[in-house]
């Protein structure tokens, strides 16, 4: 049986010719599926009771456990049908709620200031699975999610096809209605990706998460450098700029004694200002096994003036939910165990 949340109205049309229903009927199902985010096809009380009785079941995750920060945000686990997690994270705003979710359970990209990618890739999610933790939170806070940032587990453009397929889906007039605006994409640099995403058009944010401005550095740092190296990637932002319009973001987390000096602050200033990028800084969060530590507040700030000086626009990540292990670079793939 298909994954009917997963589908599009164009394809739970053919679906519907499958089964002998009128075409109609895809648009009754896609409502009650993203509009009202309904869990169980017998709920679905416009369809006649025989097609309900036909439908599989439409739960494809189940929240296991919600920790709150002592800032509100939110930390949820996940548990997937075949017995795997993932994480997601709340946070509040006074523009409305964004929801920070996650394109796979684990990673492979090997990221090392990243908890995520600690275990490897365990799989990679389906369309339904990461609208699901958007529909779940939704519904436990009985409010609008207004922006879904994809910064979770796992790189979005390794899952590409998902991706794409989840992106229309969140953003259809019919279902949840999200604006493509207020959806911001996040990757360590897949440049080919990027590219082929480009031609799209989705209309979404591109954020690159870059952590330093020279191969060497980065790749002591991010591995995916073997594949991708700096003018690649950056190459590939300015298309997807030229492409789409939409700005660039750089996201750039500060590890003390890493890749916060000087010649950093110069290197990424120049890669700035050739794509008119907006650069995030973030000082890298703790986690228990990797050694990075965070460049001090002083530092963070003399880091953030050296790049306003050469005309950069720059802001620092209001860092939330450390304290649950829910901030940037935190979340993981484990068990509900583990996080009692």
């Amino acid at each position: 049986m298909p994954d009917f949340r997963s589908l599009t109205i164009e394809e739970l049309t053919e679906w519907a010719a499958s089964v002998g229903e009128p075409a109609y009927r895809a648009g009754q199902v896609f409502e009650w599926l993203h509009s009202k985010r309904v869990t169980s096809a017998a709920d679905m009380t416009s369809l006649p009771k025989s097609l309900r009785e036909s439908m599989p079941e439409l739960i494809s995750i189940r929240r296991a456990q919600c920790l709150q920060s002592k800032d509100g945000t939110r930390k949820y686990l996940f548990e997937l049908n075949d017995g795997n997690y993932v994480e997601s994270v709340l946070m509040r705003y006074k523009y409305g709620n964004t929801v920070c979710i996650s394109s796979q359970s684990g990673c492979r990209m090997g990221c090392r200031f990243c908890a995520s990618t600690l275990q490897g890739l365990a799989r990679n999610l389906t369309a339904s699975e990461m609208l699901d933790q958007i529909y779940k939170i939704t519904d436990d806070i009985n409010e609008r999610v207004s922006h879904v940032v994809m910064m979770g587990c796992g790189e979005p453009f390794d899952n590409y096809d998902n991706l794409v397929r989840f992106l229309r889906l969140i953003t259809d007039p019919a279902g949840y209605g999200l604006s493509r605006r207020n959806v911001t994409v996040s990757t360590c640099g897949l440049a080919d990706r990027i590219r082929e995403f480009a031609d799209l058009d989705m209309g979404v944010t591109l954020a690159i998460s870059l952590h330093a401005p020279f191969d060497e550095l980065r790749r002591t740092i991010m591995p995916i450098t073997d594949r991708h190296s700096v003018s690649e990637v950056c190459d590939a932002a300015a298309y997807y700029h030229e492409r789409t319009g939409r700005r660039i973001t750089f996201e750039y987390a500060l590890a003390k004694g890493i890749n916060d000096g000087d010649d950093c602050a110069d290197g990424l200033s120049r890669l700035a200002r050739r794509l008119g990028a907006h650069v995030n800084l973030i000082p890298v969060n703790p986690v228990t096994e990797r050694g990075y530590k965070p460049t001090a507040p002083t530092g963070v700030l003399g880091f953030k003036n050296k790049l306003e000086k050469q005309g950069i626009n720059v802001t620092i990540r209001r860092e939330l939910g450390q304290d649950i292990d829910g901030a940037c670079g935190q979340l993981r793939n484990r068990r509900l165990e583990e996080l009692k």
